[in-house]
């Protein structure tokens, strides 16, 4: 379906960099020499032992590609974190492609000789593995065992609130005892405190050596599933590259903007508490019972009032004139200031012991 997220120039640029990043990938699963085939290829030069799965790999390069984007346009602080098995080929192609790997390894040059040298050491005695490993630039995730990486991102945002984890998760991975059980780790999450996480399920289909189960329930099924766990799910799908970028680029940008008001939404009680703890210990009493009077009618107020709170918001309430006009006398100040004052400890109280919760069963 088409849409206006991408411009054809912007479309033409990032489908050019994913079909680099593809071939920067096959390079390295297949080729021991000819990087740039300058010449026609010949079995000599490709490798005797082929290891790394193709099959995650073009779908993990448009999804970095797309999370590039998406980073440049709303100034997103992310991470990604690569989760199916044997993927290394993706993410190493995309440090190399984006200069990162040439600066940590200087021999791993952008050249050709460089470029040889890449697709030599891939799953190579003495040079890398073939999946996510801590060789990679910026690595905090092994992939070499599969189940971790929703685990691994959860922990990564907690108590990091500035912070999003795109964590792509393959559908094999997916059918994994840790994996299943993470997902419901976005019970302990914070909106407030924690930043986001947004997992991407790559449904490609197979596994090692069978189809994945997620691939083969209906869509209707699948959404439930995962509705059930807490999650709200946009499908991308197609075969078709053009499609496909306008698809995933749209799709992108509504999560993106649904997340940033998740969390604005749900820091606006915090906001709304310090606003009137500020001028609960104002001089100008007017525009402190007008601040008052504006959080007792939020639904912030609502939703954090104590039964011993209740008579002072019915008060506010009912006469929001005797609060708020110029010069109004203000007896009520000291109490209004008290139950504020309550009602931050016991948010704060609450939150670190849902915090204490998570973190112990991340650790255990």
């Amino acid at each position: 379906m088409p849409t206006n997220t991408l411009t054809p120039e912007l479309l033409h640029k990032m489908d050019a960099y994913w079909r680099a990043a593809n071939y920067l990938s096959v390079g390295q699963i297949y080729l021991y020499d000819n990087p740039l085939l300058k010449r026609p290829l010949t079995l000599a030069d490709v490798k005797h032992m082929l290891l790394g799965h193709w099959g995650t790999t073009p779908g993990q390069n448009f999804i970095y590609l797309h999370l590039n984007r998406v980073i440049k346009k709303y100034d997103v602080d992310m991470i990604y974190v690569s989760g199916p098995g044997h993927g290394g080929p993706a993410v190493v192609a995309n440090t190399y492609l984006e200069g990162t790997y040439s600066e940590i390894y200087p021999d791993i040059s952008q050249d050709e000789a460089g470029l040889r040298k890449l697709f030599i050491q891939f799953s190579f005695p003495g040079g890398i593995p073939s999946h996510a490993s801590p060789e990679c630039p910026g690595s905090i995730h092994e992939g070499g065992e599969l189940g971790y990486s929703l685990s691994h991102s959860f922990g990564a945002v907690f108590d990091n609130p500035d912070l999003v984890v795109a964590c792509v998760v393959g559908d094999g991975e997916a059918e994994t005892g840790p994996l299943a059980t993470a997902w419901h780790s976005n019970k302990f999450l914070d909106p407030v405190t924690d930043g986001a996480v947004l997992p991407i399920l790559h449904l490609n289909g197979y596994k090692i050596s069978n189809p994945t189960v997620l691939s083969r329930i209906t869509r209707e099924e699948l959404e439930q599933l995962l509705r059930g766990y807490g999650w709200t799910p946009y499908f991308v799908e197609g075969h078709e590259p053009g499609p496909m970028h306008e698809a995933m680029a749209a799709t992108l940008d509504t999560v993106v903007e649904q997340i940033k008001k998740i969390q604005q939404d749900a820091s606006l009680p915090d906001r709304l508490i310090c606003a009137a703890l500020s001028a609960a210990t104002a001089p100008n009493t007017a525009s402190a019972s007008a601040t008052l009077f504006a959080f007792s009618r939020s639904s912030a107020f609502c939703s954090r009032s104590s039964p011993s709170a209740a008579p002072l918001a019915a008060a506010i309430t009912a006469s929001p004139t005797a609060f708020s006009a110029p010069g109004a006398p203000f007896a009520a100040l000291p109490a209004i200031s008290c139950w504020i004052k309550a009602v931050c400890a016991s948010t704060f109280c609450s939150r670190r012991s849902v915090l204490t919760g998570a973190g112990g069963a991340i650790s255990a």
